[in-house]
């Protein structure tokens, strides 16, 4: 499954929350995507803040790391995860 993250690096606690939004005109098709808003410590310095994303991510939906995989996103804000089950 593939969703959209959007990051908040500096926070005080570590943390994923579903969003209930529009998902960028792909609604309805089979490419429907669920928005998450996930918090985490690290900064964006040397892909520290995607590795604890990473982390935040596997924990939420009780996988291993392998199995979540960035697609888009390395340097933005906004990324796209893949979650395989």
């Amino acid at each position: 499954m593939k969703i959209i993250v959007k990051v908040k690096t500096g926070a005080k606690k570590v943390g994923v929350e579903r969003l209930e939004q529009p998902t960028l005109g792909f609604v309805g098709s089979k490419t429907e995507m669920v928005v998450y808003k996930v918090s985490v410590k690290e900064r964006r310095i040397h892909g520290m803040a995607n590795e604890a994303i990473v982390r935040a991510l596997s924990d939420y939906f009780g996988v291993a790391k392998s199995q979540v995989r960035l697609v888009i996103g390395q340097t933005s804000k906004q990324k796209i995860f893949n979650i395989d089950s």
